[in-house]
């Protein structure tokens, strides 16, 4: 697939099939995941593979609560407007079914391998960006989410994460049940400037 239409295509895909993932194409994701550019190529990534099924359920649960924590408080309101319901929706999905999903990744990083000047997602998240666009190209569906942190020292004792590693993201990865297409963005013009805060430069 070109880089660009699986760029312009990815979405945040929470309506996984549970149909498992084959481990070849598991591999390829977490290859394009480390060729990804990092801060004096430290590399201060690690990524946990979990498939079985107890510890999805676990996860999940912690999960399921810092979603009703953050976000089931706003339920109301965000079902009641059109622009904030179905990414509501979506996401209130995710949170009772992540059990479900056949993989899931969890990114972590080393702090002792980043620099002190660097905040430690600045070479975790194009890693992170590679395997989810390695995904789209393979027809996976996949969303980045930190919701687990609300339970961050329960979920690194589970997986039995170090404490100088810290959790960056958690990526389900599966089938997706809808289809690919552009999100609803902003054109670049609303969000550019050039040169100068505010300085708008038409195409």
């Amino acid at each position: 697939m070109d880089v660009f239409e699986a760029i312009n295509t990815q979405r945040s895909m929470r309506r996984l099939k549970p149909d498992p993932v084959p481990d070849e194409l598991v591999w390829r994701l977490l290859d394009a995941a480390i060729r990804a550019p990092n801060g004096g190529n430290r590399q201060p990534w690690n990524f946990l593979v979990i498939r079985d099924p107890e510890t999805k359920k676990r996860i999940a649960e912690h999960y399921l609560d810092g979603w009703n924590n953050s976000y089931g408080r706003l339920r109301e309101v965000a079902l009641a407007s059109e622009a904030t319901a179905p990414v509501y929706r979506s996401g209130e999905y995710l949170a009772q079914h992540l059990a479900e999903v056949p993989l899931l990744i969890m990114a972590t990083c080393r702090l002792s391998a980043v620099a002190p000047v660097s905040p430690a997602g600045a070479s975790v998240y194009p890693a992170v960006q590679n395997l989810m666009l390695a995904a789209r190209a393979l027809g996976l569906g996949t969303c980045l989410t930190t919701i687990h942190r609300a339970h961050e020292a329960e979920v690194k004792q589970l997986l039995g994460i170090p404490d100088d590693v810290e959790t960056m993201a958690l990526i389900p990865v599966g089938w997706p049940r809808g289809k690919f297409g552009a999100g609803a963005r902003l054109p670049a013009e609303r969000v550019v400037y050039w040169e100068k805060w505010g300085d708008i430069r038409a195409r």
